[in-house]
């Protein structure tokens, strides 16, 4: 299998800058690298200096061996329904409102896609690494649950209440289920909601034999994956890291480590406790005194949030600085991952799945 690494935490951690990172440094020591990013707003093509960053991978101008795509959702809808329905159904769900509306706008349809396009790269075998920035609802959470909570969906007790267990024709569902209610909704809203409705939930079940082998495939790829928590140590991220380990339980992943980003130097603890010089005004000294120390308590706050979570977890933390300001080049995303454990690892990790000459 293809070295899969998955970002995950919480939006507004740097999660996109830090899989930029990661996999500009992976090409830089050689390994084909794809970064895929969830992200819709794009930041990862500003990083990676890419004007138009799409579904289909694109190479990186200004660093050999490293390849970027964005994720289209609804292009992946698409793609997953041309795959695993009959020809006659797909076209009838593609055209749905219903379908649409769910391949578009909830997070579980976002984070499945995801899902799906990942497992494709990772079968193509056209990388030697990939890089996979997850969407951020759930704290991260959401993408790992996606292939069963799809699989919930197209097999849950309410679709089968209005189709019923043994798939009977459309006549039946109108004349027998939810046809009362769905009458109502067609006189109020005006349109033709019971067929739209029961299409899309007929139609939805036929895929369930299809889209269950491959959310068990998609599983299997995540648990394989090698999955880094990002966080800063403001209490918002902490809290949602907090909340990711406490919701692991049943989904079999193992965190093989954690990012803290925007990290201050240890040095200021130290710093804070020696004289100042050169400033001979005492209240302007006093001044900078206080503020130094106050900066010297956010740096030892910062590693005891650290520190915490590594212990209480179990898992390694990888501190990357603060920089200002943000990285606006390959080699200031790199410079930002370069001092880590973590990216000798990963690139360990790539070289041991490279086939020896």
């Amino acid at each position: 299998m293809t070295p899969t690494i998955i970002v995950t935490g919480a939006g507004g951690v740097g999660k996109t800058t830090l899989s930029a990172a990661l996999a500009s440094a992976l090409a830089q020591r050689g390994h084909k690298t794809l970064v895929l990013t969830i992200d819709p707003a794009k930041r990862l093509a500003d990083a990676l200096g890419i004007r138009d960053l799409g579904d289909e991978p694109q190479p990186v101008s200004d660093r050999t061996g490293l390849w970027a795509a964005m994720l289209d959702v609804s292009a992946s809808w698409e793609a997953i329904i041309h795959r695993y329905a009959e020809p006659e159904v797909g076209d009838r769900l593609l055209v749905n409102p219903y379908f649409r509306a769910i391949a578009d706008r909830f997070p579980a349809a976002q984070a499945y896609a995801a899902g799906e396009r990942m497992a494709e790269y990772i079968e193509s075998r056209s990388y030697d690494m990939i890089v996979v920035d997850t969407p951020p609802s759930g704290g991260g959470i959401d993408f790992f649950r996606a292939p069963a909570t799809t699989g919930d969906l197209v097999s849950g007790k309410l679709l089968k209440w209005l189709t019923g267990s043994n798939m009977p024709g459309r006549n039946i569902l109108y004349r027998f289920t939810a046809r009362p209610v769905l009458r109502i909704a067609d006189t109020v809203l005006g349109g033709p909601m019971l067929s739209d409705v029961a299409d899309f939930l007929i139609d939805l079940r036929t895929m369930y034999d299809a889209l269950s082998n491959r959310s068990r495939t998609i599983e299997r790829y995540l648990r394989a994956a090698h999955t880094i928590v990002a966080t800063t140590a403001d209490p918002t991220p902490v809290h949602e890291t907090r909340r990711f380990f406490r919701e692991l339980g049943g989904i079999e992943i193992h965190p093989d480590g954690i990012i803290f980003n925007r990290t201050l130097p240890r040095a200021w603890v130290t710093d804070a406790e020696r004289p100042i010089r050169g400033i001979d005004d005492p209240a302007l000294r006093a001044l900078a005194k206080a503020n130094l120390r106050a900066w010297a308590g956010e740096a030892r706050r910062q590693e005891d949030a650290a520190d915490e979570i590594s212990v209480r977890y179990g898992v390694e933390v990888h501190p990357v600085a603060w920089v200002t300001p943000p990285p606006t080049t390959l080699d200031d995303l790199e410079d930002l991952v370069s001092a880590t454990k973590l990216i000798d690892e990963l690139d360990a990790l790539g070289s041991a799945e490279k086939p020896r000459s």
